[in-house]
């Protein structure tokens, strides 16, 4: 399979993360991801993709450059952030979206591995599981139809400090707790979007919001939004200097401030229309701002009256409204979507692979594959993605899932290599229904 099929807007973005890698395998980047789009059965296992890209003979080269692709993944991955923030038709702030998920593996061979918890038991009510973890970063836009949608882009290899001694020497691996390997990729990124000329903004999960990473969010000038615990050590503001006093002027003010009991007074609430999951809610809420040492200074704080009790959410930009905080945070969810797509729909983890470094790139083409499918699923109508004609009892005006925008790229692609067939042989249009009755059963 060639990747010429590919859809004419992916290709020049294709050659531009591929020109960023040595000349003599760089042509094998679009060959591989060509094969993960097209690979089918219940585990889709590298060995699926070269089957699903035709280049079996050549096994050995694809192996070999899935192990050294690791050390140099972010030069692809910074291409197609800039490509996705340049030409998506979303205006206002950069939103990134920050967060681990782990993929669960099997056998004691495989590097890098190790016991974690497990955020999703399941029915079987497993704690923990063995397996690695990914923090992952995703550009979070809004699509004028189907919402918030996250775009991942890149992830990194978290490695238990115990597990450190399994890893083969020759890499080099450094134990890096999951807040670093957070700030590390949030730099990343703003240094990316550097030249954009909007501004850059984060929202992560109350366990990211401490003191290493919202340091290097202010040193990257980043505003941060994420949860805030209910036993935050917050302060009041300081007071303002008098005239002739001398000294650094306060930072932190004097008085504490106990948010379970500001959100259990009953003055200062008030009702507030916001737009959360595809409508609009009237939330309940209170808002004020408060000096927080580990943010390094003032936060907007904003508590949230909901049918389980309260909940408190901050930015590190004071000027943000509480509605545009309570927007941010629900679009948030959108990450989770991303992983519970890239484990069910690209076999995210699914790999059979113990090399750490064909374990990271093959992750890094996992997402760039979900990211190329809804790249070019933007503009496309609704009518292509999904057809529901074949299905009578589903919602026809249903938003389009990444399985239904997954099969209606496959299609296209069949569709576009037999156009070029019969453009070089004459077809019958009996073979040609027949043909294209094939297609619409194989994708």
């Amino acid at each position: 399979m060639n990747i010429a099929v590919l859809p004419a807007m992916l290709q020049p973005l294709l050659q531009g993360m591929s020109c960023l890698l040595h000349a003599r395998s760089a042509w094998r980047l679009g060959v591989l991801l060509l094969g993960l789009l097209f690979a089918q059965g219940r585990r889709r296992t590298v060995t699926t993709w070269i089957r699903a890209a035709c280049v079996q003979e050549d096994f050995p080269a694809f192996y070999y450059f899935l192990g050294s692709l690791a050390r140099h993944a972010w030069l692809p991955a910074s291409h197609l952030l800039r490509h996705l923030l340049r030409h998506l038709p979303v205006e206002g702030p950069i939103l990134l979206a920050l967060d681990d998920t782990p993929t669960e593996r099997y056998g004691p061979k495989v590097q890098g591995a190790g016991i974690h918890h497990n955020p999703s038991p399941g029915p079987a009510d497993a704690p923990y599981l063995y397996g690695h973890v990914w923090v992952s970063l995703t550009v979070v836009v809004v699509h004028p139809q189907w919402g918030p949608v996250s775009l991942p882009v890149r992830a990194l290899l978290y490695v238990r400090k115990k597990d450190i001694p399994k890893v083969p020497q020759h890499y080099h691996w450094t134990f890096r707790t999951k807040l670093e390997l957070a700030a590390e990729l949030l730099r990343w990124a703003a240094d990316a979007a550097e030249g954009l000329e909007r501004a850059v903004e984060v929202v992560v999960d109350g366990a990211y919001a401490k003191k290493p990473f919202l340091k290097a969010a202010t040193q990257a000038n980043v505003t941060v939004f994420s949860r805030l615990r209910r036993d935050a050590a917050l302060r009041n503001l300081p007071r303002s200097r008098r005239a002739g006093q001398r000294g650094r002027p306060a930072t932190y003010g004097s008085q504490a401030i106990r948010l379970a009991l500001r959100a259990g007074q009953t003055r200062g609430w008030q009702t507030l229309r916001v737009r959360q999951y595809g409508e609009d809610r009237d939330k309940r809420i209170k808002t004020f701002e408060a000096t927080w040492r580990p943010a390094g200074g003032r936060i907007r704080v904003v508590l949230v009256q909901e049918e389980t009790g309260w909940l408190a959410y901050f930015s590190t930009d004071v000027s943000q409204t509480a509605e545009r905080i309570l927007t941010v945070m629900a679009q948030r969810m959108t990450i989770e979507q991303v992983f519970h797509d890239l484990k069910e729909v690209e076999g995210l983890g699914e790999p059979q692979l113990r090399n750490i470094g064909a374990n990271v790139s093959a992750v890094q083409l996992t997402l760039w594959a979900y990211t190329l499918v809804e790249y070019w699923a933007w503009e496309q109508p609704q009518e292509i993605l999904c057809d529901r004609s074949v299905s009578p009892w589903d919602d026809a005006q249903r938003r389009p899932s990444h399985a239904d925008r997954r099969k209606a790229f496959q299609r296209q692609c069949l569709q576009q290599e037999f156009q070029q067939l019969c453009q070089r042989h004459a077809v019958d249009e009996e073979i040609h229904q027949f043909v294209t009755g094939l297609l619409n059963q194989a994708a």
